[in-house]
C-alpha cells in the first residue's frame, strides 16, 4: 500500500494546515474576486471564526450549512468550523430553495453560513420546513442584514481565537451531499483524516503540487473534486489559490488563466470542450500552465489531445467520487494515455467485479468498479440501507463500470444505471458519445437505450450541434459506423438545443430516459 504515514489519532485538519504554513505568514494563500489573504491572515481569520461560532453557542459535532460562493470567506468558514469541531455541511450553490430545505432538515443544521447573493434563496428555504437553525451568518451582504442575522466580517473581527478542538482523525468533520442521479441527495459524512489522506496521496503524490504553484479550479469548492483542488491540496503545500465566485464560463476562466497566471488548472470535460470551441481561447504564450486535471466525467481522447496540442500541457484525467472524497484512479504527469482513466493512485486498490461478485480477471472485460482506500466516507447520514450497499467493509462500490487493458490502464464504460445491453452485449453510452463529439459539427452528445418496435434495446443519441452547423441522421450514423463496432452505432437520433445536466455539469441521462418514456 502507501508509504505515507497515517495522521495521529488526535488530529484537527484546520490546525494541521495552520501548523504546516507557520513559516509562510506573508505568502499569498488566497486570491478571490475582491482581494487577497496571506497565510498569516488566513490562520488568524480561521481561529477568530472558530471563536465566533463558539460565541454564538455552537457546540462540538453540531452541523452548520455552508452555502457560499467560492471566496476566501468560504475557506475561512470551512476551516474555522473544523477548527472549532463544528461540522460544516458544504452544499451546491446552484440548487433550489426546496433542495436546501431538505438539507437543512436532514442535517439538523444549527446555523447557516451564506453568501449575500444566496441569502434570498436560503430565506425561502427556511420558510418551507421546520429547521433547527438558530443563526444565519452572511458573507459579503449586498444590502442591510435581515433582523437577527450576523455579518461574517464582524463575527471574525470580534471572535476570540482559542485552541483547536481536540478532534480525532476518525471523527466526523464535514459533510458533502452526493448528487444522486435519482432520489434525494445523500449526506456523505467524512472524517478529519480523509482530507489529509487525499492531500498526501493525490495532491502531493500525483499532482506533485509545490509551494511555487498557483492553482485555479473551475470546479467549485462545494464539489468534492473542487474542495481538494482549491483548498486541501494547495494549502497542504503552501501554494497560492485563485478563487472565483461566478460560473466558470470559458470567458471567466480565460480571464483568470491570463490575469493570475496559474500553473495548475482543474476542470471537467464539458468545460475543456467549451474552452477549445471558443474563439477567445488564449494562446499558449498568454498562460503559465504546467499541468491540468480533469474529473467529473471521463475525458474524451480528442479533447485531451487538442488541449495538449494547443497549450503544450497534459490533462491528467482521473475518477473520484463524493464517497471517496477525491480521485483514486488517474493518469499521471508524463504517463497520460488519453481515452483512459489511468491506473490506481498509490494508497488505493481497485477491483472490477462481475454481477455475481466474482473478480474480473480478463482484459478488456467490463466489470463493476470497487475501491479500497483510506479516504472513504464513514456513511450516508440516516440512510443505513444505502450505506450498507455502498460501503462494504473495506471496499466502496462506485456504481461505475470499467475495463482494464493488458497494460493496466482502466477505461470508463459508463454508470451502472446507464449501461446498455444491445444484442446481448454491453454498450457503453460514453464510448458512443466520445465518438460522436469527434465530429467537427457536434458540440455535445448523450446516448441512452430506446426500445425498437420489437422491444429490443438500441442506442439513441441526443445531439447538440455547434452554432451554424447542420448534419443529417444518416451522416451521423455513417460517421459512427466507421469508428465503432456495427452494433454500437445509434439507430435513433434526435437533434436538440441543449442537454439536461446536474448543477456540476454532468449529463442527466435518466432525464432523457424519462422524456423518452413520456413520448413513448
Amino acid at each position: 500500500m502507501s508509504h505515507v504515514s497515517a495522521p495521529p489519532t488526535e488530529f484537527n485538519f484546520a490546525q494541521h494546515l495552520i501548523a504546516t504554513n507557520a513559516g509562510r505568514a506573508d505568502k499569498t494563500a488566497l486570491i478571490d474576486d475582491i482581494g487577497q489573504l496571506s497565510y498569516g491572515q488566513l490562520a488568524d481569520q480561521v481561529r477568530r471564526f472558530a471563536g465566533g461560532l463558539k460565541a454564538l453557542g455552537l457546540k462540538r459535532e453540531e452541523r452548520v450549512l455552508l452555502l457560499m460562493q467560492d471566496s476566501s470567506d468560504w475557506v475561512v468558514a470551512f476551516l474555522g468550523s473544523l477548527y472549532a469541531g463544528v461540522v460544516p455541511v458544504a452544499v451546491n450553490t446552484l440548487l433550489t430553495a426546496e433542495d436546501y430545505a431538505f438539507m437543512l432538515a436532514n442535517s439538523r443544521a444549527q446555523a447557516a453560513l451564506v453568501s449575500g447573493a444566496l441569502l434570498p434563496t436560503l430565506q425561502s428555504a427556511l420558510t418551507q420546513v421546520k429547521t433547527e437553525v438558530q443563526h444565519v451568518v452572511v458573507s459579503r451582504p449586498a444590502d442591510a442584514l435581515p433582523a437577527g442575522a450576523h455579518d461574517m466580517a464582524t463575527l471574525v473581527a470580534q471572535g476570540q481565537p482559542g485552541v483547536p478542538a481536540a478532534t480525532l482523525a476518525d471523527e466526523p468533520a464535514f459533510w458533502l451531499y452526493s448528487s444522486g442521479s435519482t432520489g434525494k441527495p445523500k449526506g456523505t459524512v467524512h472524517s478529519q483524516g480523509n482530507l489529509y489522506w487525499t492531500a498526501e496521496l493525490y495532491g502531493k503524490g500525483v499532482l506533485q503540487l509545490r509551494e511555487s504553484d498557483t492553482v485555479f479550479s473551475a470546479a467549485k469548492l462545494f464539489f468534492a473534486y473542487g474542495l481538494g483542488n482549491a483548498l486541501t491540496f494547495p494549502l497542504s503545500v503552501g501554494a497560492s489559490v485563485v478563487l472565483m465566485a461566478e460560473r466558470p464560463t470559458p470567458q471567466a476562466t480565460f480571464k483568470r488563466l491570463v490575469d493570475h497566471q496559474p500553473t495548475v488548472f482543474y476542470g471537467a470535460p464539458t468545460g475543456y470542450g467549451g474552452m477549445l470551441a471558443s474563439p477567445e481561447l488564449p494562446a499558449k504564450s498568454q498562460v503559465a500552465l504546467r499541468l491540468c486535471s480533469s474529473a467529473g466525467e471521463a475525458l474524451p481522447r480528442d479533447i485531451g489531445e487538442r488541449w495538449t496540442q494547443h497549450f503544450g500541457c497534459e490533462i491528467i484525467d482521473g475518477i473520484g467520487s463524493t464517497e471517496m472524497l477525491h480521485v483514486f484512479l488517474s493518469n499521471r504527469p508524463g504517463d497520460v494515455r488519453y481515452g483512459t482513466t489511468g491506473k490506481p493512485v498509490e494508497g488505493y486498490l481497485v477491483e472490477l467485479r462481475n454481477e455475481d461478485g466474482s473478480v474480473v480477471t480478463g482484459h478488456n472485460e467490463i466489470g463493476d468498479l470497487y475501491i479500497q482506500g483510506p479516504s472513504s466516507a464513514l456513511m450516508y447520514w440516516n440512510n443505513r440501507e444505502k450505506s450498507r450497499d455502498t460501503f462494504q467493509g473495506v471496499w466502496t462500490k462506485s456504481g461505475d463500470k470499467y475495463t482494464r487493458d493488458p497494460d493496466g490502464y482502466y477505461t470508463y464504460a459508463g454508470r451502472n444505471d446507464d449501461m446498455l445491453k444491445v444484442s446481448g452485449i454491453y454498450v457503453s453510452p460514453f464510448e458512443v458519445e466520445a465518438t460522436l463529439v469527434q465530429h467537427p459539427a457536434i458540440l455535445e452528445a448523450a446516448v441512452i437505450g430506446k426500445e425498437d418496435t420489437d422491444g429490443l434495446t438500441k442506442t439513441k443519441a441526443f445531439i447538440v450541434l455547434k452554432a451554424g452547423q447542420s448534419l443529417t441522421q444518416e451522416e451521423v450514423k455513417a460517421f459512427v459506423k466507421e469508428r465503432l463496432a456495427p452494433y454500437k452505432y445509434p439507430r435513433f437520433i434526435e437533434f436538440v438545443a441543449e442537454l439536461p445536466k446536474t448543477a456540476t455539469g454532468k449529463i442527466q441521462r435518466f432525464r432523457l430516459r424519462d422524456l423518452e418514456k413520456q413520448q413513448g
